[in-house]
């Protein structure tokens, strides 16, 4: 049986080469690719891809978000130059089977590939000791949104808005934030979490 892929990484260049290579690899097929992370429910939908290989960083959508919205319709690869411990916590989270860093062979995604397709797991080593030796999160979920809106560059007044609170509360999970990461303001609390994935 072949197992059919959905490629979906914003480098246009790197996901033709992977597809190229896995369109090589006996038993497997790339049925559809994507650029964006907000195309790739669309995609999965038309194509009925077995298995849905992304990258974390993309326009639209970060990976992990698309993976959450299909991960009851396809297995799900994270394939990504961006090896934060933080990110594959949230990947196994977010229902993500395989994890593995851009610089893998051809060979090793395949073999990721067939192996999530067959119900099992495949995990980097490395990137796998890396979130063992971080630990979890210490944000809240409430401080993490606030953070990630900040890193926007939203003001307290926008966060506020956006997150239905008033401004001494968003001003509140800011500071614990703050405390948590150890940072003296603000911006090293927002590059701590996106250093460690928690954002």
């Amino acid at each position: 049986m072949t197992i059919r892929v959905l490629l979906a990484d914003d480098e246009h260049l790197v996901r033709g080469a992977i597809a190229a290579l896995l369109d090589l690899e006996e038993g497997i097929e790339v049925v559809a690719q994507v650029g964006r992370g907000d195309e790739v429910l669309g995609a999965v939908s038309e194509h009925r891809p077995d298995v849905a290989v992304l990258d974390i960083e993309m326009p639209g959508m970060d990976g992990l978000s698309a993976a959450e919205q299909i991960s009851h319709q396809c297995k799900i690869v994270i394939l990504t130059s961006l090896g934060r411990p933080g990110y594959l916590r949230r990947a196994m989270a977010a229902g993500v089977s395989g994890f593995l860093g851009k610089d893998a062979s051809a060979e090793e995604l395949a073999m990721a590939i067939r192996k999530v397709q067959g119900g099992g797991r495949y995990l980097d080593a490395e990137l796998a000791a890396a979130a063992m030796a971080a630990g979890d999160s210490p944000l809240t979920e409430r401080e993490r949104d606030a953070l990630r809106l900040a890193g926007d560059g939203a003001t307290i007044a926008r966060i506020a808005g956006e997150l239905h609170l008033t401004e001494g509360t968003v001003r509140n999970y800011l500071s614990s934030a703050m405390t948590k990461l150890n940072a003296q303001n603000r911006l090293e609390a927002i590059r701590t979490a996106q250093r460690m994935g928690w954002l």
